[in-house]
């Protein structure tokens, strides 16, 4: 087979690599390889689009980078995302210092090719076929029994139903500035960056009550908890899926953060007597970032949603959130047991976990929920997953994802429903027992993804379930908005019910029966052959506020998604050229809008800014002398 001299030296490298400690220096014909000449025909390589092979050449290419040292590799990372003019400078600054190192030490114990390469490659550049699943069977602590029909989801009480609410990424800006510029470069604005975007100054003044470009004020916020005690004053518990941090990920710190999710979640305590909640991707810092296994890194996140946590979830949940940012814990006013989960250690912008061999259970989290699953299950008990990021969505490994669709299958029986955020967007998936045969009767789990308060996506929002009190089996759910284009927003939002799942998918669902698996497979069929309630579905996404063109390839991508419980089943295909500007809404899946990450940018720059491969390629040659 023909290699070109890139190729070759991608593979040759890569092997080089791959058989030696990270720490250990390059011979002086490779470093000569990397240095004066490669700028060119890597170049040469990707100029005409960027293929797989030559994505795994830069990896290459930054690898020898990474082996110059964590400062070496921040400096020029810094530098390309500032050739690019994508984003500020101190946003390039800040960013970078915090990723760098984290994927710096990632780069350097890489083995290229691999499936983590490539896995990068797709996640950075939006290249190479995804690699199949690892083989991996989940252990369960016992096998399910076999039952006539293949499913026994108990049958509706009939008792009067009770409430829960569900929210979610509500990124509380603690520094937004009413007046101050709500139209700026940085990706989220309403903060006097400079002298012209104070508040008195700007041309673009932010409003009282929140920005479409913007992060949710403490008004805001605080707004959305009265009208969740005016609409459902009797909710039996409130769900809380996660990100209570801004979006200002080049600036973050643990004091910072600290600050934040202790203010959240003391408004929370002040507002409702029972909140469960989960563990955000923007909860960490730097953003994203959650080791495999419960390292100093994190500790911090996980001892702090501990402690903020333990007076609703006790000292046992409290103490396993300290050890793995998860719990499981029993409500006390039924016979149901709240499971949340750590999704973050399955997110493709956790760098930590692109490793030289990534770790098929991150942190034991798949393992611990079957045994939590098998003991709900042996209990008689009916339980709920909480979490933030979809297992379904396209920001979840296809590997983790499925290992996590091996146990939802196992225990769909005793799972009543799984509840998640972080797309911003109202969404729901169906996960099924045969993803070649996806019917109503296949049909096991469903997850319920609540929209965002923060209205980047969308007005913001909130959601409540109507619930069999015995089964907890979700009857309804509602979505509830605060509409920005109401001209009374800015001086007192008001809170209506925008839509019912009930009303709007199932008028003549039997009163009191379960929107089970089989009824939002149903929906999805219905939308199937009716482009007109695929579109109104598509317009609810963002609560009415943009509406999305979608011709029927779009639709067909969209209809997948839905019935994607897994990552691997939801179609959807990276594109090429993955920048860092401000996401849009778009049908093929969300971008960055829960996670910007900055220096994926940077590099993503390389594949079409030949000066970005120069500085690469510039740096190693200069110091080639230390690689030898």
């Amino acid at each position: 087979m023909h290699l070109t001299r890139v190729a070759a030296l991608a593979f040759g490298l890569g092997r080089a690599f791959a058989t030696a400690p990270a720490s250990q220096l390059l011979s002086r014909d490779e470093a000569e390889l990397l240095g004066r000449g490669l700028a060119e025909d890597v170049w040469d390589e990707i100029k005409d689009g960027l293929s797989c092979a030559g994505c795994e050449t830069l990896v290459v290419l930054l690898k020898g980078l990474a082996l110059l040292g964590d400062n070496a590799f921040v400096d020029v990372l810094q530098s390309v995302c500032k050739l690019t003019n994508s984003v500020d400078e101190d946003v390039c600054q800040g960013a970078i210092e915090l990723e760098g190192p984290i994927i710096a030490d990632a780069i350097r114990n890489m083995k290229v090719p691999s499936q983590t390469s490539k896995l990068f490659c797709i996640n950075f550049l939006g290249v190479c076929p995804y690699p199949k699943v690892t083989p991996y069977q989940v252990p369960f602590p016992t096998e399910k029994k076999a039952i006539e029909g293949g499913s026994s989801r108990p049958a509706a009480s009939g008792k009067d139903p009770i409430r829960i609410v569900h929210y979610s990424d509500v990124h509380v800006d603690h520094l937004y500035t009413p007046g101050s510029t709500a139209n700026c470069t940085k990706p989220i604005c309403c903060r006097p960056y400079t002298e012209d975007d104070e508040p008195g100054v700007s041309t673009s003044p932010a409003g009282p009550n929140g920005d479409h470009n913007c992060d949710t004020p403490v008004s805001l916020e605080e707004s959305m908890y009265a009208a969740i005690n005016e609409v459902a004053p009797d909710a039996a518990f409130v769900i809380c899926t996660g990100d209570i941090v801004d979006h200002t990920v080049w600036n973050t710190s643990v004091e910072y953060n600290t600050f934040s999710i202790t203010d959240a979640y003391s408004r929370m305590a002040a507002s409702f007597p029972l909140v469960y909640g989960t563990a955000g991707n923007h909860e960490a810092h730097p953003t994203n970032a959650f080791p495999p296994t419960a390292e100093a890194p994190t500790s911090w996140v996980y001892n702090l949603l501990s402690t903020s946590w333990s007076h609703w979830i006790g000292d046992a949940a409290a103490s396993s959130t300290s050890s793995r940012g998860s719990y499981s814990v029993k409500y006390p006013g039924g016979n149901l047991r709240v499971i949340s989960m750590n999704t973050n250690t399955f997110y493709v912008q956790n760098y930590y976990l692109y490793r030289r061999v990534m770790t098929l259970d991150p942190d034991g989290q798949i393992a611990w929920l079957a045994s939590e699953l098998d003991a709900a299950e042996k209990a008689g008990e009916r339980a709920y997953i909480i979490g933030h990021m979809p297992p379904g969505d396209n920001d979840a490994f296809h590997d983790q994802s499925n290992y996590f669709d091996q146990v939802v299958n196992r225990y769909s029986d005793t799972i009543a429903a799984m509840f998640f955020g972080h797309t911003h967007l109202d969404e729901f998936h169906v996960s099924y027992s045969s993803y070649d045969a996806q019917t109503a009767d296949t049909a096991v789990a469903v997850q319920y993804v609540a929209p965002s308060l923060t209205p980047t996506s969308g007005h913001p929002s909130f959601r409540v379930y109507v619930v069999d009190p015995e089964t907890f089996a979700i009857l309804d759910a509602e979505t509830w908005i605060a509409d920005m284009a109401d001209p009374n927003f800015q001086t007192t939002p008001t809170w209506t019910k925008f839509y019912s799942a009930r009303e709007v998918y199932g008028p003549d669902h039997p009163a009191g029966e379960e929107l089970s698996p089989a009824f939002w497979h149903n929906v999805t069929e219905a939308f199937a052959s009716s482009p007109d309630l695929l579109d109104a579905y598509l317009s609810r996404k963002s609560r009415g506020w943009e509406d999305i063109a979608c011709d029927d390839a779009c639709r067909e991508q969209e209809i997948c998604k839905l019935r994607g419980g897994r990552a691997e089943d939801n179609c959807y295909e990276p594109k090429p050229g993955i920048h860092f500007k401000k996401r849009s809404l778009e049908s093929r899946g969300h971008g960055d809008d829960c996670g910007v990450s900055v220096l994926r940018g940077a590099v993503g720059s390389l594949a079409v800014e030949k000066k970005a491969v120069e500085l690469v390629s510039a740096r190693v040659e200069e110091n080639k002398r230390l690689l030898i």
